[in-house]
């Protein structure tokens, strides 16, 4: 057994017999009241899920295991001469609760590389789409194309017993993590460079090696991959893709046909193709003003036309950050201590002292500030990356790192299928009906 998963079923095992322990103690203690708001509202706030590699607080943002992330971006091992976290890092700190040190993430990349080799159908499978076809469903595409390598299907095929379930999903984790990068730079070649393939340098870390097959050989660039895909990696359970994965793996789906589900919802307009929408949105105002240096009182007017014309502001708002997002200003303080003369850089500094502003005193906005996506876009654009509808990929490659981390950990403490109950909004009338009765015998 490697050490990682050594390290992990340790882990698990104890917290397994604790969980155990602490419900047949107070699994019938209330945690939670839901609203009808929450009923009718996207069932918004409710705790009612397990999540391990992260917390997400209103107040301090995101905590991989109780690690902030400028605490991460201090304590995870970095590449030789780097000053980003290595990716690696943070799946084993997800994974096993514990930083690691530089030997154990060279481990796990040199782990990586062994397991990185992509069946050649995959490769083929997404030929057979149309090169327009949007990268993401391409992406999700030759992750569904590996499936059939999945060691978790193959030993439920033949009988594995529910507690080996942990081993199995590992794994698939650890080959699907391995192979990601390949899959994701081929498509971008693909559609961008006209199938003309860059290959793989295993000489590399895993996020730098992804710049190279992409074709970016700026040291640079390499660097603002290790920390993007290290920032975009999680962000606790509740979100569209977090979520979509643990509900198709807690069917008992292997993880390529959970991933590939929790791909599909971070593909929509509201999750993670929002940082698309920002880039886009940002060169419009500036095709629009006609100028790349736009002062703060014009980028104050679109911002209200924008508003006016009953559009959101992309990149800004989330569902429950109430202060700047912790990753938009990792990715700030990036580009202060690395890009000096970037315009579009400039225009988003200056956005995020016009924008809150503005947001605030309409009286309804209850997080005016960044998220993560108000920033990416333009340090993509500085290093060259300007293909807008290939962003989200790279968003998905970083968020794999999370979500199966966290269906490892699902499969080790045997969490159940999630099945919520739902009613009919003639249940809700009959509901409010009995409790108006009640309201008025009392």
């Amino acid at each position: 057994m490697d050490p990682l998963k050594s390290l992990f079923y340790e882990k698990a095992q104890a917290q397994a017999k604790e969980v155990k322990e602490l419900l047949k103690e107070h699994g019938d203690k209330k945690v939670d009241d839901v609203m009808l708001d929450q009923v009718f509202g996207g069932m918004r706030d409710i705790t009612c899920m397990l999540w391990e590699p992260s917390l997400l607080d209103a107040e301090e943002g995101i905590r991989f295991r109780g690690f902030s992330i400028p605490e991460l971006r201090d304590k995870l091992p970095k590449a030789p001469g780097g000053q980003e976290p290595l990716p690696e890092g943070l799946f084993w700190l997800m994974l096993v609760g514990e930083i690691p040190t530089f030997e154990q993430v060279k481990w796990l990349t040199e782990n990586w590389v062994r397991r990185s080799n992509v069946p050649e159908h995959a490769f083929k499978a997404i030929d057979s789409l149309p090169v327009e076809t949007h990268p993401m469903t391409q992406f999700s595409v030759g992750i569904m194309a590996m499936q059939n390598t999945s060691v978790f299907a193959q030993r439920y095929n033949t009988g594995m017993n529910k507690t080996e379930y942990w081993d199995a999903a590992y794994e698939d984790t650890m080959n699907l993590i391995a192979r990601l990068p390949r899959i994701a730079a081929y498509i971008y070649r693909r559609v961008y460079h006209n199938g003309n393939q860059v290959l793989p340098d295993i000489s590399l870390d895993w996020a730098g090696n992804y710049a190279h097959m992409l074709g970016f050989e700026d040291e640079g660039f390499k660097e603002y991959m290790r920390l993007f895909l290290t920032i975009h990696a999680d962000h606790e359970g509740g979100n569209g893709s977090a979520h979509t994965t643990h509900l198709v793996g807690s069917m008992l789906s292997d993880p390529y046909l959970a991933l590939s589900a929790g791909m599909n919802a971070l593909a929509g307009p509201l999750h993670g193709l929002a940082n698309q929408e920002v880039i886009r949105w940002i060169q419009k105002m500036v095709d629009t003003l006609g100028t790349t240096k736009p002062t703060r009182e014009q980028i104050g007017e679109y911002v209200k036309s924008t508003l006016a014309s009953g559009r959101v502001i992309p990149g800004y708002g989330h569902a429950v950050l109430r202060k700047p997002d912790p990753r938009y200003m990792a990715q700030r303080q990036f580009a202060e201590d690395n890009i000096q003369d970037s315009d579009l850089v400039k225009i988003v500094w200056k956005i995020f002292d016009v924008v809150p502003p503005i947001l605030t005193s309409l009286g309804k906005v209850k997080n005016p500030w960044p998220n993560v996506d108000a920033h990416s876009g333009a340090l993509l654009v500085h290093y060259g990356m300007k293909e807008y509808n290939y962003y989200t990929v790279l968003f998905g490659v970083s968020r794999a790192l999370g979500v199966l981390a966290a269906l490892c950990w699902a499969r080790s403490l045997g969490l159940p299928l999630e099945r919520p109950k739902s009613v009919t909004t003639d249940w809700v009338k009959a509901f409010l009906a009995k409790e108006y009765q009640v309201a008025i015998e009392n």
